[in-house]
């Protein structure tokens, strides 16, 4: 349904109109003049006017060059008799989409309505375009997060119960709630479910709520006009729009202000909203999964998130567990994240030695899987055959690291401070290693052709 605004000062036109426009099922507006109409436009934007070119005081042609300067987006139709067809030409030419002829009768009218909405409808289809690309390209930037990343790797117990509670909660559209630390792969399950639910088809949407201040979270979730703020140039659809028929997903849903709360209660219990700056009530059917590395319950109880918010998002809640509580996890992980990153890095690795696999079960993970990913790359760049062993690994998960060498004379010159410094580094690094290169660039964190190109200019090992 449309909202079409009427201009006309023959009520008999007007009303006519009017009533041809409503039995398409669209909502109408009319006004008896042309400062009667640009007041209603103002009060309540249209999608579509159709607009008299002779009235008294302001003209349909003064209407269009009005409406059109504030809003550009606007679609406008005039109505003209047939000695005036030139003039109207000449609207088209200032920006009208078409001009009726008086008299018309209600089916050439009903074309010509149908037209334009359905111009406006391309027109949306195509901004809605423009904004998931502009989305997608700003998720194929984050290097560890790319778009098609949907893997669910686990078969502990925990992760287990994470699988089943998906494969439950898919087909249903309630809304879904996901606990955990960072990095335990959130919105991976967030895809997941978008992936298996009966939306597929339809767009997954996603947005990093605490990445954005109150303002510019408000624009990104329910968009805005043109002219809304300062830096508002053009109408800008919010990821709500962007998510009809599909999944949207909240992360760090914690970090939302009160305003933004209460904005996002009434969009659950609704599905509708306004654009930032806009009267028009835009309604949408989307399914809302939130995630956060917070306690919510605690913040209720501090007052600092809306209880009623809480139990709306809380309906399907799913806790991921960390992964130093599920061991088990790590060997098939750490393999898939070789298979997944070997092109990238350019390595031989296909398997895992069992004293690097001890040492990855060993350490306490605090980054979870996405530091596990991590280690496996940087692992990856380092090592040498197809095995990835113990010495390949960052030296913090091994649990050797480098201390720092006493700092030279403060009254040595800089360059000659630094080199000494880098020097020491190697050296203490070079007899760690016990004379292995590969470990020493390891340990160093560089790559084994600088490490070359080091010993050299320094004359160690030789």
């Amino acid at each position: 349904m449309a909202r079409i605004l009427v201009i006309d000062d023959n009520e008999t036109m007007r009303e006519g109109i009017a009533h041809t426009v409503r039995r398409m099922g669209h909502e109408v507006d009319t006004a008896a003049s042309g400062q009667a109409g640009l007041k209603a436009f103002e009060e309540r934007a249209a999608d579509f006017v159709i607009s008299d070119l002779k009235m008294e005081g302001m003209d349909g042609i003064e209407v269009l060059q009005a409406i059109k300067a504030k809003h550009p987006e606007v679609l406008l139709m005039i109505v003209t008799g047939f000695g005036t067809i030139e003039t109207a030409v000449s609207a088209m030419k200032l920006g009208a989409f078409d001009f009726i002829t008086k008299p018309f009768p209600p089916e050439v009218l009903r074309l010509k309505v149908q037209a334009a909405l359905d111009a406006l409808k391309q027109r949306n289809k195509v901004e809605r375009l423009e904004r998931h690309n502009e989305i997608l390209r700003a998720e194929l930037d984050d290097r560890y997060r790319p778009v098609d990343r949907t893997d669910l790797v686990g078969s502990s117990p925990a992760m287990l119960r994470v699988l089943q509670t998906v494969q439950k909660v898919a087909a249903a559209d309630s809304t879904v709630y996901i606990y955990g630390e960072s990095g335990t792969g959130k919105e991976l399950v967030a895809r997941a479910l978008h992936r298996t639910s009966r939306r597929a088809e339809g767009p997954f949407i996603k947005v990093n709520c605490g990445a954005l201040a109150e303002t510019l979270l408000e624009s990104e979730l329910f968009g805005h006009e043109k002219g809304s703020f300062t830096s508002a140039i053009k109408r800008k659809l919010g990821r709500f729009e962007l998510a009809d028929g599909g999944t949207l997903f909240l992360d760090e849903i914690g970090d939302i202000s009160p305003a933004i709360q209460l904005k996002l209660l009434r969009v659950l219990q609704e599905r509708e909203f306004e654009r930032v700056g806009g009267e028009e009530t835009i309604r949408v059917d989307v399914r809302v999964i939130s995630a956060t590395n917070k306690d919510l319950r605690a913040a209720v109880d501090a007052g600092t998130f809306r209880e009623d918010l809480f139990y709306r998002l809380h309906i399907v809640p799913i806790t991921l567990p960390p992964l130093r509580e599920r061991a088990a996890d790590i060997e098939p992980l750490a393999q898939h994240f070789i298979t997944k990153l070997r092109d990238r890095a350019a390595s031989d690795v296909r398997e895992i030695s069992p004293g690097a696999l001890e040492a990855l079960q060993r350490y306490p993970w605090p980054g979870n899987v996405r530091e596990l990913e991590n280690a496996i790359e940087q692992s990856l760049v380092f090592a040498e055959g197809d095995t990835l062993e113990k010495r390949d690994l960052p030296a913090h998960v091994t649990g050797t690291s480098l201390s720092m060498p006493t700092l030279p004379d403060d009254d040595m010159p800089l360059t000659e401070r630094l080199e000494t410094l880098e020097k020491a580094l190697i050296e203490r690094a070079f007899d760690q290693a016990e004379g292995v290169k590969t470990e020493c660039a390891r340990l160093l964190g560089i790559k084994t052709s600088a490490l070359y190109y080091k010993l050299e200019k320094y004359g160690i090992g030789q």
